[in-house]
């Protein structure tokens, strides 16, 4: 019997009921916008605050704000330049500790695990903290002294959770595919090289992508622990106009312009990944 030929609801085929769009790209949009907006009113409303509580023969918030609004854009960018940074070698880096957690040598497998669980589940801000005290300051090479600024510092110790946490998505992606792939590779003479670099690991790597989107996003917005150790970014240069300007009433607007800027960023990125995860049919 055909679904169409019968009377039975439950067979009949599924129809979006009228007035009511299927989901898909506008959804996201018109979500984005409607957050913008209120980002928009609630910026707004605190600017306008700002102003009514100045001191009357002050500059107005709003000058103010767009005096130092170039300079807060200057120090978000060069948070993404350390996100960027940070999330290449960490890449990197966790990749091939990844691999080494599926190696068929127990010591190489062990010694990849023990080291992913500790940098996964250690504080960002701790391992920052290690990374800039620990490494030192310059070099000396051949009588040469090189200095080691404290940013490559910086990007070495967001680096190490990143490929802590990269090392487990490889493991998981590696692991997702079905072990008849590994026999069907044996049963062809492949070797373990073979099958892990031509057949698993190029199925494995659409799963991978949007949890390795995500956990950029989060690198991105935890860049800002850089200026806990005194390294110049957007939230530093928002602390450093606030007391430059003496003028707590600003606190609200300059901090929200920042936010703004962080959530511009990110928020495509998170949409991708969920859109990614559609394409691919990949389950969270």
């Amino acid at each position: 019997m055909r679904a169409s030929s019968t009377d039975l609801p439950v067979l009949l085929p599924y129809r979006s009921p009228a007035g009511i769009a299927p989901s898909g790209l506008a959804a996201p949009i018109l979500l984005g916008g409607a957050t913008l907006a209120c980002f928009a009113i609630l910026f707004g409303a605190s600017l306008a605050l700002a102003q009514v509580t100045a001191r009357p023969a002050g500059e107005s918030a709003a000058a103010v704000l767009m005096r130092w609004a170039p300079l807060i854009f200057q120090g978000f960018l060069f948070n993404i330049l350390i996100s960027f940074l940070s999330m290449a070698l960490g890449t990197v880096v966790g990749v091939l500790v990844g691999i080494a957690q599926v190696s068929v040598v127990a010591p190489v497998r062990g010694a990849a695990w023990g080291l992913t669980q500790f940098f996964r589940n250690a504080p960002w801000l701790v391992l920052l903290f290690y990374a800039m005290f620990l490494l030192p300051f310059e070099f000396s090479v051949f009588g040469l002294t090189i200095a080691f600024p404290a940013w490559i510092k910086a990007i070495i110790g967001l680096a190490l959770p990143v490929a802590a946490n990269v090392s487990e998505i490889v493991r998981g992606g590696i692991r997702s595919i079905p072990s008849g792939q590994w026999e069907s590779a044996e049963s062809l003479a492949f070797t373990r090289r073979q099958t892990m670099w031509m057949i698993i690991l190029p199925q494995a790597f659409k799963r991978m992508i949007p949890p390795w989107m995500n956990l950029y996003a989060i690198l991105t917005m935890a860049t800002t622990l850089i200026s806990v150790v005194g390294i110049q970014d957007g939230l530093t240069i928002t602390r450093a106009a606030l007391v430059a300007e003496s003028r707590p009433e600003l606190m609200i607007p300059m901090y929200l312009l920042l936010l703004l800027m962080f959530f511009a960023y990110c928020y495509p990125i998170a949409r991708a990944t969920l859109s990614l995860e559609r394409r691919f049919n990949v389950k969270a």
